[in-house]
């Protein structure tokens, strides 16, 4: 256990430790220098600190309230050595973090008793510390275990439709990530941000209930087949909709809304301008990139600079003008000069692209 002694008198602290070296399981570390001190708690832990009231540079009281705004001793025990039993100075250090006094006058056999409770006291409660943060480490990996399920869950979930649908795995994994690219650059918390990742992936959901004729028609489809192919959204927000889950409940959101129009003309409700929500116009811009630029059997992929031009002859029609500004912005950033998809896909999954399960993100590179 470690004990920290500060007083500018010499003899005062070898006192002390002289009295401590006799209580087992002891070390003191002595400072003349209250700053010293300090500087030295900075990146040292100790279990107890005894602190003289009186000192030249800085008095004991200010010392204590300073040793409890550093990392490690907000909670450690804080004796202040006094010559006063003035209740106004008492005050002041119980309301800097002192936790209890000790007279100078004190004769030495009491006050090797009080200075062996005292390290009693602060073993006990070095003890209960460290057991309350080993608790919070063990909570800390068993939530992060829950979020890695809850992203794997997700992702394989979504993994269902690259069996039914032209659009592959390698589609719904780069459409959470440009979502979340986004939502971050957006300004939006880190939370839902991450929840948007998880979410975005089962925007086209609604898809198990379209025809395997219609769904995988290489030709033009008919006007009944659209209809039929339209519906998918408000089937996908059925789907999805009546959780408490946090990430489901914003998948119904997106799966219904993400092709709702900024100028309303989009389905299935029409919807128009901010009342979309924004998860679905995050994602209405990221899923319609991707499709740009990703090759289908039914067509060859976009480049990158055809692609974006194309987006922004619909700003203010299809897409939000802010998110497809914020996207717009983000892949001159990111995808290099001169501009290519390899380097966009590349930068991004390297900054956001986490929480994929590694089968899952290895067939999603292999169909890329």
């Amino acid at each position: 256990m470690q004990v920290m002694l500060v007083d500018d008198s010499r003899s005062s602290l070898a006192r002390l430790t002289e009295l401590l070296g006799h209580v087992d399981g002891v070390t003191t570390s002595a400072f003349l220098d209250p700053e010293v001190a300090l500087d030295r708690a900075q990146n040292e832990r100790f279990d107890l600190s005894i602190v003289d009231h009186i000192m030249p540079k800085m008095d004991g009281i200010t010392f204590i309230a300073r040793l409890s705004r550093t990392a490690f001793h907000k909670q450690i025990p804080k004796i202040m050595l006094t010559a006063t039993d003035a209740s106004d100075v008492k005050l002041l250090a119980l309301e800097a973090g002192a936790t209890s006094f000790l007279n100078k006058s004190i004769k030495p056999g009491e006050l090797l008793i009080r200075l062996r409770n005292a390290a009693e006291l602060a073993r006990a409660l070095r003890k209960l510390i460290d057991s309350v943060e080993a608790q919070a480490r063990e909570l800390d990996i068993a939530a992060q275990q829950l979020l890695l399920r809850e992203e794997e869950m997700v992702f394989r979930l979504s993994r269902a439709l690259e069996y039914r649908d032209n659009d592959t795995i390698d589609h719904t994994y780069r459409v959470a990530v440009y979502s979340r690219m986004i939502a971050e650059r957006h300004g939006l918390p880190g939370p839902y941000c991450r929840a948007l990742f998880l979410a975005s992936p089962l925007h086209d959901i609604g898809k198990v209930a379209v025809p395997d004729a219609i769904l995988l028609k290489p030709s033009r489809l008919d006007d009944r087949e659209r209809e039929i192919v339209k519906s998918h959204a408000a089937v996908g927000g059925q789907i999805l909709s009546g959780s408490r889950v946090e990430v489901i409940a914003l998948a119904a959101i997106i799966a219904e809304a993400h092709h709702e129009r900024w100028d309303g003309a989009g389905y299935p409700l029409g919807l128009k301008g901010e009342a979309i929500p924004i998860a679905a116009r995050i994602v209405a811009v990221a899923d319609v990139f991707d499709a740009l630029t990703s090759e289908r059997p039914y067509k060859a992929a976009m480049p990158l600079n055809k692609a974006l031009a194309v987006m922004q002859t619909e700003r203010g029609r299809h897409f939000d003008p802010a998110c497809l500004d914020v996207f717009a912005a983000a892949v001159a950033e990111l995808a290099g000069s001169p501009p290519t998809l390899a380097i966009l896909r590349h930068e991004l999954e390297r900054r956001y692209g986490v929480g994929m399960p590694a089968d899952i993100r290895n067939s999603a590179h292999s169909a890329t």
